[in-house]
Order: C-alpha cells, then structure tokens, then sequence
C-alpha cells in the first residue's frame, strides 16, 4: 500500500503542476495556447461552446491514443477532472499574478512551459496512465521512434494552425508556447534520465489488481 500511496501523491502533484501551468501561461497575458486557440477556432465555426469542444476533443484525442496502443488509466481519469479544478481555483484565489507587460509575460510562459514539462514528468512517470495529449504523445514517440521535443512541436503547431485558419485569437505567447513546449519537455525527461517510451502505462484494471494485492 506505501508504494500505491507515494504513487498517487506523485501523481497528483504531477498533474498539479500542470494545472499551475496553465494559469501562469493564460495570466501572461500575451496570447491563448495553441489547444485553446484550436478549441476557440472549432467553437466559432460550429457554434459548440468552447468547453464542450475540449471535451469532444479530449475524447478524440484519447480514441487516437489507444489506436497507437496506450491504455487509460486510473492518471488518465485524474488528469482530465484535477487539472481542471486547478485552474479553477487559482483563477478564482488569484494567486498568480498577471503580466502587464510583454516582458513579464515571457516570464510567465517561459516557466509555465517548465512546470508543465516537470508535471508532466513526474505524473507520467508513475505508470498510471496519461491524460489525452500525453498519451497520444508518448504512442507516437514509440510507434514513430522520434523526439518528444519533435512530435510535441508539430502535434501544437497543427492545432494551432488549424485554431488560427477557423478564426481563433492568438499572440506572442501561443508561438512560444507551441514551439517551446516540447522542448521543455525534452530538456525535463534528459535531465531526469526519463525515457516516456520505456514506461508501461496501466490500465484501470491493472491499478485496481495492484490496490486488491497490496
């Protein structure tokens, strides 16, 4: 059981930070990031609300990924709700400042990207599933055998390009942010010694037979 309990506080501090991430990037002030100009973009044309475009979205992006061969698991299920709260309720405490300038709001995205890339480092690295693009990302680095830095980049700058030509507000930091994020993320994983492909992500009925064992 200790070694379920260091796991899910691994996890759920992962998943924190990357909820954290968020809202130092929107705080900038200096642009939307590239999912929610794609979600922004798509909602204008169909006249779906934006949040129920990230839904749709975070179930197509989940059916890709279990075509490449990752399973959805019990962090899976956690990223998709806790990531979500966090952000509600930093925006509603207003404990991150925001940027008033464009210096500042560099600041604040430069390291937005590295908490999202630490978060995701340490609650990928538990075994316990992946969130939608997580997952999609770390079955394309194992079925195409390329960097994370370079399928991150081009899987942000489609749906950027794709959020911008459907009519989606964009800025300085929606650029950094999709060029820069799988760099991060790379820079993260070589400093831990963390190889995403190496890991086998469990399925809910994987951790549930672990939990009865334990």
């Amino acid at each position: 059981m200790g070694e379920v309990l260091k796991k899910t506080l691994r996890l759920t501090w992962g998943i924190t930070l990357c909820g954290s991430s968020t809202v130092f990037m929107l705080n900038s002030n200096i642009g939307l990031l590239p999912w929610d100009v794609f979600h922004e973009g798509i909602s204008n044309v169909t006249g779906i609300t934006i949040g129920q475009i990230s839904i749709i979205a975070s179930f197509a992006v989940f059916i890709l990924s279990i075509a490449t061969g990752e399973k959805v698991g019990i962090g899976s299920i956690v990223n998709v709700f806790l990531a979500g709260w966090v952000i509600d309720f930093l925006n509603a405490m207003d404990i991150i400042p925001k940027a008033n300038n464009i210096f500042t709001g560099i600041i604040m995205v430069t390291i937005g990207l590295f908490l999202l890339a630490y978060g995701c480092y340490l609650y990928m690295s538990c075994g316990l599933g992946c969130g939608p693009r997580d997952s999609l990302l770390v079955g394309l680095n194992k079925k195409l055998n390329q960097s994370i830095n370079l399928i991150k980049t081009v899987m942000e700058v489609t749906v950027l390009i794709i959020g911008i030509l459907s009519g989606g507000t964009f800025g300085l930091g929606t650029l950094i942010s999709a060029l820069g994020t799988g760099y991060a993320m790379e820079l993260i994983f070589k400093l831990k010694k963390f190889d995403a492909s190496k890991i086998e992500q469990k399925s809910l009925m994987d951790s549930f037979n672990d939990i009865v064992r334990s």
